[in-house]
């Protein structure tokens, strides 16, 4: 959140994002429902290690990044990608309010379950107006 909101002219420009979930599926749908809507999907993957190294060499303005993340845990990896200064919205199946203590602790920009994820309700979480219609 913080390095999207320092951006000049915030509207104008996409935000880069990295999809982080075990499920390829969903990467796969998450990808096209977020690039439709103008936000730039700028790497995937499906693990923590993997989704540093992108982070590394990708840096993206957020990280959406699934809460179980097969046997790993996606708040150790949202606490990693925040000490990098990439915002991290987590994403579930699971209701929100199943991880509400987990979140609050975290420093996360927000939650969106998977069904409502959506370039506009990113850009929200990260108080950007939404991307202006072509």
């Amino acid at each position: 959140m913080r390095r999207a909101a320092r951006l000049r002219h915030a509207e104008l420009v996409p935000v880069r994002c990295l999809l982080v979930d075990d499920f390829r599926p969903f990467l796969d749908a998450a990808r096209g429902v977020l690039e439709r809507d103008g936000v730039a999907v700028a790497g995937t993957a499906s693990s923590t290690a993997e989704a540093l190294r992108q982070a590394s060499a990708l840096s993206p303005d957020v990280a959406v990044v699934d809460i179980g993340l097969g046997d790993e845990n996606g708040f150790d990896l949202a606490r990693r990608l925040a000490e990098r200064g990439i915002a991290v919205i987590m994403t579930s199946t699971s209701a929100e309010s199943d991880y509400a203590d987990l979140i609050a602790e975290t420093l996360v920009a927000g939650f969106l379950p998977k069904a409502e994820l959506s370039a506009g309700r990113v850009r929200r979480l990260l108080g950007l107006p939404e991307f202006p219609a072509t």
